[in-house]
């Protein structure tokens, strides 16, 4: 009978790649809803297309309610948060009500045009799949958990097809130091996701990019380093709006719990039907990252840009603080393309640089703002890297990046995440050491009894 290091490698394999199909599955039926849900309703003949925008999302919002009031409440929020409480409190538990919930609650929440991510509910939903796969090898509670981190890399690598930043995040969010063992079986995990995802859904980055950009004039770094303390700036709006709106709901007692994630949905779709009307783009509700490219490419209007910015950004947090089950990542990278476009745009009205520059600085920011919001200052670097399949901005994504992350620790030093479980009244200490119960002991598939919605 194999022991526990070898049942330990041999489930780690075997959970990269269900994983990575487990991701595969989650991301095409999203894309599936999307098509039958709020691209529809955008495409609506007449002035129809305006209602069932606005009405849509908020349609979404009300049966993801119920499903989370009533069924899977642990499948609320966006995903990190869970499984960061299952790594330190429940020996790496993701229970098998919570992987389904999340995976059906969210895509369909999503497909109707939330303003929300799927990368943060893919992490969710592997680190269910390697729990269960743990639980079902009988591997001891400090192994258990260590699949957590697996399931937290895998998803990352098939989310983003970004293996390298899978594992830096997983070690900046998760981990907190080098276990090898642990490091081990992220990095395997990782890069069997990544594999995974590539079969399927094609080896390409996520956004095309007709050219990779380079610094260009030296000069242009006075404006990368705004850019790094406006993504502050942004960065502590979205994490304060968020906050204060969510315990804003939190208190609403008035109105029934599950109500809350279709009053979001209304709001999220009306600035969808605005975007809409405005500018015949969408980018609020439903797939952001057709949009996103336009900001990437340098072909976005700035006034686009910046109108886009601020809905994306009010968008998300009405989406998310009412309750819904969804991600930040995507809507992070979208606001911060935005931002930078913006501060791109004023790079080549004052210095004169070839246009190509609005888009380098679409690129930056969406790092910037990723790193002042999500707080993985080289996770940041990276999965821009991986994401456009470019390199030549090292340099300025540090300046911004870094100069981002600084400041808004420093205004506000509670990253998002463990902000959303101190209103849940849960706090976690980073680089404590987690919680166990005696080694010998097994963990059981039972649902878990904490209130998990952050």
């Amino acid at each position: 009978m194999a022991n526990e290091r070898q049942r330990l490698l041999a489930v780690t394999i075997v959970a990269g790649g269900v994983c990575g199909l487990a991701a595969v599955a989650f991301h095409l039926s999203i894309a599936w809803l999307e098509n039958l849900l709020i691209n529809r309703a955008n495409h609506a003949p007449g002035y129809w297309w305006i209602i069932l925008t606005i009405l849509t999302p908020g349609v979404g919002g009300l049966i993801a309610g119920l499903g989370l009031t009533y069924w899977a409440p642990a499948a609320a929020g966006s995903g990190i948060p869970q499984v960061k409480v299952a790594f330190a409190l429940r020996s790496g538990l993701v229970s098998l009500r919570e992987t389904i919930g999340k995976f059906v609650l969210c895509a369909f929440q999503i497909g109707a045009g939330a303003s929300l991510g799927l990368e943060g509910p893919t992490v969710q939903i592997c680190a269910g799949v390697s729990s269960l796969m743990a639980r079902g090898a009988r591997l001891s509670p400090q192994n258990c958990r260590r699949m957590a981190s697996v399931g937290m890399a895998a998803g990352i690598a098939a989310a983003f097809n970004a293996p390298i930043a899978a594992i830096t995040f997983t070690l900046e969010e998760l981990i907190g130091d080098l276990d090898q063992t642990m490091l081990s079986g992220v990095i395997v995990a990782a890069a069997l996701a990544a594999v995974v995802e590539h079969s399927v859904l094609g080896s390409n980055p996520v956004f095309y990019m007709p050219r990779h950009y380079d610094l260009g004039a030296s000069s242009s770094l006075i404006w990368y380093a705004l850019l790094g303390i406006l993504a502050a700036v942004v960065s502590i709006m979205f994490t304060d709006g968020l906050l204060n709106l969510r315990a804003f709901f939190k208190r609403w007692k008035s109105v029934p719990k599950w109500v809350h994630p279709a009053i979001g949905g209304l709001a999220t779709g009306a600035m969808a039907a605005l975007a809409l009307y405005l500018f015949h783009l969408n980018g609020i509700a439903g797939d952001p990252y057709k949009t996103l490219e336009l900001a990437l490419t340098g072909t976005m209007p700035v006034v686009f840009m910046a109108v886009f910015c601020v809905l994306k950004l009010a968008g998300t947090v009405s989406s998310y603080a009412s309750g819904g089950s969804g991600g930040i990542f995507a809507p992070a990278l979208f606001i911060g393309s935005m931002l930078g476009g913006v501060v791109g745009f004023i790079d080549v009205s004052v210095f004169h640089h070839p246009k190509d520059a609005i888009g380098a600085f679409a690129v930056v920011g969406m790092g910037a703002v990723f790193a002042g919001i999500v707080r993985a200052p080289m996770t940041s670097i990276l999965i821009v890297f991986e994401m456009t399949g470019g390199y030549g901005l090292v340099l300025p994504l540090m300046i911004a990046n870094m100069s981002a992350f600084a400041l808004a620790r420093h205004w506000r030093p509670i990253p998002v995440y463990d902000a959303l479980l101190m209103q849940d009244g849960i706090e976690l200490t980073h680089g404590s050491p987690p919680l166990d119960p005696p080694q010998d002991a097994r963990i059981e598939a039972e649902e878990p009894t904490m209130d998990a919605t952050a």
